[in-house]
């Protein structure tokens, strides 16, 4: 497993970044290795962002020298969107079997998890966001059936969406941790509208099967001075309340795709007064 470091920006100091700096600091332009972990600890909240890609061989949930702490989720807790093939994921001698657009959460004090791949010609991709927790709650998968749905927006202003809140409060216990999964209606762009601000949030965007010769343009920054990202995926992101912190995945639509199209991941985390969904 490989964890890279970020640290935290002033937004006065992100202001003077140009194109090359803000990407440096807030895209991770990879997230899926076969056969290896990647993760990035921010100091936004001590979250990390990263991905399991288990294809030939089984990958184990390691600790690392930045968390101190003899094993991963001592003193964290773990949440899973599988976007690939059917994974098994092994918690502490319990193995739970993860379709295509299925929830793992997995609470704090989990010792041993390994990785699987169900068929390594259709290897899972593990889309993995964790955060320190303060309470042990217990393991549970979620289907999308078993999620709680809510319909937004609408097409005249192309912002029509499901939103799957699948490891929420109401559905499945967890310390500050939440994630979701949102899938626009076809003819909408817009997962943001209307317009608005978030203070004191931390926030993960994860874009992936967007089309080709599409491409998702991401803002950030002060409304009165915003910045952009250019990047071509659909997007998970994590926003942190005084109560929680919620990760939503939003899935976009797509034509079905050819076997010899790629498919490409890119992360995004940033904070502070982002023009996104509450």
């Amino acid at each position: 497993m490989k964890i890279e470091l970020r640290y935290a920006g002033h937004p006065c100091d992100v202001k003077s970044y140009d194109t090359e700096r803000i990407r440096k600091e807030f895209l991770i332009e990879k997230i899926f290795i076969p056969d290896d972990m990647l993760m990035v600890y921010s100091m936004y909240d001590r979250y990390m962002v990263g991905g399991a890609m288990p294809v030939k061989k089984a990958l184990k949930l390691e600790s690392a020298d930045d968390l101190k702490s003899p094993y991963f989720l001592e003193r964290r807790e773990m949440g899973i969107i599988n976007i690939g093939g059917e994974c098994l994921v092994e918690a502490d001698g319990i193995t739970y079997n993860i379709g295509h657009k299925e929830a793992l959460y997995l609470g704090k004090g989990t010792k041993d998890v390994i990785f699987t791949s169900a068929d390594p010609k259709n290897p899972a991709k593990l889309y993995i966001n964790s955060a320190p927790a303060h309470h042990k709650f217990p393991s549970k998968k979620v289907t999308l059936k078993e999620a709680e749905v809510v319909v937004l927006g609408s097409l005249e202003t192309s912002n029509h969406r499901t939103i799957n809140k699948l490891l929420i409060n109401s559905v499945v216990e967890t310390c500050q941790l939440q994630m979701g999964m949102t899938e626009l209606k076809p003819g909408s762009v817009w997962n943001t509208m209307p317009v608005h601000t978030h203070n004191r949030r931390m926030e993960a965007y994860f874009y992936f099967e967007v089309p080709d010769k599409q491409a998702v343009c991401h803002f950030m920054g002060d409304p009165d001075e915003t910045r952009h990202i250019s990047v071509s995926y659909t997007h998970l992101r994590a926003h942190e309340t005084v109560l929680d912190l919620v990760c939503r995945l939003l899935l976009e639509k797509k034509k079905k795709k050819t076997h010899n199209q790629n498919t490409q991941e890119n992360i995004l985390m940033y904070e502070h007064k982002q023009l996104t969904e509450p």
